[in-house]
């Protein structure tokens, strides 16, 4: 069993994947733009993800633009047989580093095509359509041309399967109703709570919930409860936060992020991770969740 493993599996769509899979985002420049200061560690990284048992991994060719795709592609391709790219359209990126809503239908294609092209290969494992109605967190919005255009991609066989990203329940709701979606990809963590009901929904009907900034986004979460529990049970605080989350409901995919082999090394640990009763207790009072 590799250590990515001991966090066990879940069914992303016709795959089998670790629950602990890899975010790619932090491989690019600063802000997510531009190549990475040292191009060479980044390769080290994404050639640790596989021999750790990693095999879910999480792109945009709207990274860097370009940048984090072809790094990949230098690093791991030809692919493993059970590697899953997950990728991600419905933005793009200004010159001045901006991320801008990119959701007609010529565009989605575009940026389907890009990410072909720069990962190397002639079909998307799923691709999710990241919603851009507020570039800060899921905003309602009528999904239903940009949605078309994803189920067009699919019938064309570009596309396996379809996620959401950034995305209400309505808008879920309303994406289902078009085509089939087998992953949501939101911001959630032990201090950002407001998805709770939605990913116990989705794990009623076998959907994928991929919480993005597991660890708190660009400023790690911080709390005294999170250490004292990381104390305990003589962890760091990130792994404890990951342990958390794969313990909150079964249909938790994580991809945390890190340009470090060091840190991936300590994610990835995480897996192994089991933290007792009270220590969920505990770490469920930093920020409960809302009442629906």
């Amino acid at each position: 069993m590799t250590q990515a493993q001991q966090a066990g599996t879940y069914r992303l769509a016709q795959f089998n994947v670790n629950r602990l899979g890899y975010g790619a985002m932090q491989l690019a420049g600063p802000h997510v733009y531009g190549p990475p200061k040292d191009k060479q560690q980044a390769i080290a990284v994404l050639k640790e993800t596989v021999e750790l048992g990693i095999n879910h991994l999480d792109t945009s060719d709207f990274y860097g633009p370009h940048i984090t795709n072809q790094l990949i592609r230098e690093a791991l391709h030809p692919y493993r047989d059970d590697l899953v790219i997950v990728t991600k359209v419905g933005a793009r990126r200004g010159a001045d580093a901006s991320w801008i809503p990119a959701f007609s239908a010529a565009e989605l294609e575009s940026a389907v095509h890009d990410n072909l092209r720069n990962l190397g290969r002639d079909v998307m494992d799923v691709v999710n359509l990241r919603l851009m109605f507020d570039v800060a967190g899921p905003a309602e919005g009528d999904i239903e041309a940009s949605m078309t255009t994803m189920a067009e991609l699919q019938r064309k066989g570009l596309v396996r399967h379809i996620g959401l990203s950034n995305a209400t329940a309505r808008q879920v709701e309303q994406a289902r109703g078009i085509a089939d979606i087998v992953c949501v990809q939101n911001q959630y963590n032990l201090a950002h709570r407001g998805d709770g009901a939605l990913i116990d929904a989705l794990a009623r009907d076998g959907i994928a919930y991929v919480p993005f900034f597991p660890l708190g986004g660009f400023s790690p979460l911080q709390s005294a409860v999170l250490s004292d529990v990381a104390n305990k049970v003589q962890a760091t605080p990130m792994q404890v936060a990951l342990a958390w989350l794969l313990q909150r409901s079964p249909n938790i995919l994580l991809i945390p992020g890190t340009s470090s082999v060091k840190h991936l090394r300590e994610n990835v640990d995480a897996a192994a991770l089991r933290l007792s009763d009270d220590d969920i207790q505990a770490l469920d009072a930093i920020a409960p969740e809302p009442r629906q």
